[in-house]
């Protein structure tokens, strides 16, 4: 049976950017801009406060891990309230060494590591489709063991260093993942698989996503009515089956002519469509443009995005 998660995860193609070591002592406070790229962060050891720009601050923990699939402006401190210190993400990203929040010298009170990652593949708006604004998990033993692996292999100068960072990454992404309820996803592919009923459909889609698929054909395969199928998919993955349906093709189209520089006659059939020509019809109106003979990578060219 296809793994719609892991079949995302494989398109988004993630690799990490840079891992930090984060330390801080006393009364702290850094506004960090926004960054606009999934980030992560875990506590190793002590604690603080996160406030993201639009959410309910919260309190993270030794061995708490946080994910920010966008990264917006948000703010860090430790101790008393006082002035915050402006941090430029970029900048910080680059650092070498230990960031040092509050006092200088000191044994810290908080330890943390933080860094990013950005995808080979697909516009990582297919993660942030996925995710809540903040994924907050708290005690995971696997992840905190993932993140301090990923800090050791991004200081590190060894061989194989890229497939390593590789790996971890998709791990501690499907870790996440995993982490977040049903309920907690907004409307998506997450909420969708834990819908038993829809879940079904899902599963039909990425397994056979050739397959001449109809309404009444995935309504089948969630054992629903038409009807009933069609309110309950739009409500769970946010559109209608047919749309995401259309989306996860136009996807794999794009990532398969950016990567392997596919035919679009070969391509058309293996995303489901009887002709070249029908196959262009619906990816221009999809993408905006004609399917070339292969796209560039995302942030070069005009296609961006699953």
């Amino acid at each position: 049976m296809a793994d719609p998660l892991t079949d995302v995860v494989r398109l988004l193609q993630p690799q990490a950017v840079f891992a930090n070591r984060i330390a801080g002592r006393g009364d702290w406070a850094v506004r960090y801009a926004a960054y606009g790229e999934p980030s992560f962060c875990i506590l190793l050891d002590g604690g603080c406060r996160l406030a993201v720009d639009g959410q309910a601050p919260v309190l993270v923990q030794a061995g708490d891990f946080v994910l920010l699939p966008k990264t917006p402006p948000f703010t860090l401190s430790g101790g008393r309230p006082v002035p915050e210190q402006p941090m430029d993400p970029h900048r910080a990203a680059g650092a070498a060494g230990e960031l040092r929040y509050g006092e200088p010298g000191g044994r810290p009170d908080m330890r943390a590591i933080g860094g990013a990652f950005h995808f080979d593949g697909a516009d990582h708006g297919l993660l942030v489709a996925l995710l809540p604004d903040v994924v907050h998990v708290r005690g995971s033993r696997r992840l905190r063991q993932l993140v301090r692996m990923l800090g050791e292999e991004v200081r590190a100068e060894q061989p194989g260093r890229d497939v390593v960072l590789a790996w971890l990454v998709d791990l501690m992404l499907v870790e996440a993942m995993r982490s977040v309820s049903s309920a907690a996803a907004p409307p998506g592919l997450l909420r969708g698989l834990g819908d038993e009923r829809i879940a079904r459909a899902l599963h039909a889609m990425h397994a056979q996503v050739a397959h001449p698929w109809t309404l009444q054909a995935l309504a089948d395969a969630a054992a629903l009515s038409r009807s009933a199928f069609f309110e309950r998919f739009r409500r769970v993955v946010g559109v209608a089956p047919m749309a995401y349906l259309l989306a996860w093709r136009m996807a794999l189209a794009k990532d398969a002519l950016r990567h392997e520089g596919a035919a679009v006659a070969e391509l058309a059939g293996r995303v489901g469509y009887g002709s070249a020509s029908s196959f262009s019809v619906a990816f221009q109106r999809h993408v905006g443009q004609a399917p070339p003979g292969r796209l560039e990578p995302p942030g070069r060219g005009a296609c961006r995005g699953g």
